[in-house]
């Protein structure tokens, strides 16, 4: 009766949870397909954004003698042509050192000390008003490595440290580069704890041999123009370089030039366009009226438009017209099943008449092929969008959490069935089981009878 009564509960409710099943089953598809084709997209995206940071997509700067500077795109516009380069000096910082003390530990005295920034000439300094002056406190307990340790806990552009000479223990404090970025250092000293402005120094009166270093600017050249610079860093020098300064070549000019990137975009070309055909093969597939899991899918509806028309849009919308400004520049074309094709003919042609404008398509900033890309898989990923990949995977967790729920219900209505049954049951077992007893005792009173006639 028990088995019985659990047959017929699961037989009740039988067709609703094979309807459920199939439904969870699809949608256990329909979320390993989604976040399969938005996994691809992303990995492409990413794939792509370490290819273009390698560098070689793009016409990098080249210093023949890298004894004198190393130069990097700064992405503020595309670089052309070869520049000579000539390096005079090196922009430096002030350096000044202290007097000779017996040791470190040795106590200067108290008071305030004051760094004030500006511009010096021979013995004269001209401060500069637009740069706030720095004053630190200094306890009468100080030594000279507390001095060191205090100037550069206030961060003024001065660092200190205690430098142990031949002649004793000195505070050397060293400023940032640039003319502008000299400075003179100015002591008040406390009453009864004097020493303290025998560290003081400006031009005028500064000891003989304090100043190791003056502030400078860096001087060079480019194509013969004389240029300066208050750093070693120097944007945009050159339009769309960024050079940093290492060393002088005075008299003896060198050459910044440009990689020539034509190899590598062709194979850079020819892997996107692998790339793109694994992901729109998944696209159709997915997307198949017949047996595709997401073929009414909104999300892969919205990836696939966007394949199909990929090859024409326009990555690099602040281009010069007559250059390279979509994929199909680089001869990348959409056959009719919306698998992609590499035209090499076309790619060389554009090689060919504009290197740099097809390079400028490989970088990562707010335009080109990786931003494009990028774009694609950042929207494919916006959870909140039901008309993306990530939204329709949300939608369809959703779902699978409400057929769970509704499994549950049948669960507990079905057993709630089953147990009304093994009492329905139970009751009909316990008046079998009279009957059957009752017809026992009238056998055997039967069987008495019949046994006493004989």
């Amino acid at each position: 009766m028990t088995a019985l009564a659990t047959s017929l509960a699961e037989a009740q409710f039988a067709a609703k949870t094979a309807r459920l099943t199939t439904r969870s089953e699809t949608l256990d598809r329909q979320i390993s397909t989604a976040s399969n084709l938005k996994s691809m997209i992303l990995s492409l995206a990413t794939s792509l954004g370490e290819r273009v940071r390698a560098g070689d997509l793009s016409p990098q700067p080249t210093v023949a003698n890298g004894s004198v500077a190393k130069g990097a795109l700064s992405g503020s516009s595309q670089p052309r042509g070869s520049y000579s380069l000539e390096v005079t000096a090196l922009a430096t910082g002030q350096v000044l050192s202290s007097p000779a003390y017996t040791a470190s530990a040795a106590l200067v005295g108290s008071g305030t000390l004051t760094l004030r920034f500006g511009s010096t000439a021979g013995s004269t300094f001209n401060e500069d008003t637009g740069h706030a002056p720095v004053s630190v406190n200094i306890a009468s307990s100080a030594t000279l490595a507390d001095i060191a340790a205090t100037i550069n806990a206030a961060r003024s552009g001065v660092t200190a440290y205690v430098a142990n000479a031949s002649d004793g223990a000195r505070l050397v404090l060293k400023g940032a580069e640039g003319a502008a970025n000299g400075f003179i250092l100015e002591a008040s000293e406390t009453p009864g704890d004097p020493g303290l402005s025998g560290l003081a120094w400006n031009p005028a009166s500064g000891a003989t041999g304090r100043l190791l270093a003056s502030a400078a600017n860096a001087a060079f050249s480019i194509d013969g123009i004389a240029m300066a610079s208050a750093s070693n860093t120097v944007t945009n020098a050159v339009p769309g370089v960024s050079l940093t300064l290492i060393g002088t070549n005075s008299g003896a000019p060198t050459t910044l030039s440009f990689a020539d990137p034509t190899a590598a975009i062709t194979e850079a070309m020819q892997d996107i366009t692998a790339a793109l055909n694994e992901i729109a093969s998944e696209i159709r597939s997915a997307t198949d009226p017949l047996s595709g899991d997401l073929s009414r899918d909104s999300g892969a509806r919205q990836l696939k438009m966007e394949f199909a028309k990929l090859a024409g849009t326009v990555v690099m919308p602040n281009a010069a017209a007559g250059t390279p400004r979509t994929l199909a520049d680089l001869g990348l074309s959409t056959q009719r099943d919306g698998s992609f094709a590499l035209d090499g003919k076309r790619l060389t042609a554009t090689l060919k008449s504009d290197p740099q404008g097809a390079a400028a398509m490989f970088t990562n900033g707010l335009y080109g092929i990786y931003a494009t890309v990028d774009g694609m898989a950042r929207k494919a990923s916006k959870a909140s969008d039901p008309g993306t990949l990530a939204g329709s995977v949300s939608r369809y967790s959703k779902l699978k959490t409400q057929l769970a729920d509704e499994r549950t219900k049948i669960a507990d209505r079905q057993d709630a069935l089953r147990a009304q049954f093994v009492k329905r049951f139970a009751a009909v077992d316990a008046s079998v089981g009279a009957s059957k007893s009752t017809m026992t005792f009238l056998q055997n009173q039967i069987d008495a009878w019949n046994a006493r006639n004989d």
